[in-house]
């Protein structure tokens, strides 16, 4: 009874220490996207001529970056 009780914890703590892997592998994947590659992408667009391109893209993730500080207060 013992070794079942101790194969549920087991389950269990493995479950949440599961979710919370995949919790900071998500929030660790979007800050290197916002940090790191929507800045070189658009650096990248801008050196190749794409500057049309870059700066609609630019626009839009400033627009919603505003929007996201003023509904977060």
């Amino acid at each position: 009874m013992i070794t079942f009780l101790f194969f549920i914890g087991l389950i269990w703590v493995l479950w949440k220490i599961i979710k919370f892997g995949i919790k900071a592998t998500w929030g660790i994947f979007k800050l290197c996207c916002t940090v790191l590659l929507l800045p070189l992408i658009l650096i990248a667009l801008v050196i190749v001529g794409l500057m049309y391109v870059a700066m609609p893209i630019l626009i839009i993730v400033g627009i919603i970056t505003v929007i996201g500080g003023i509904v977060k207060r």
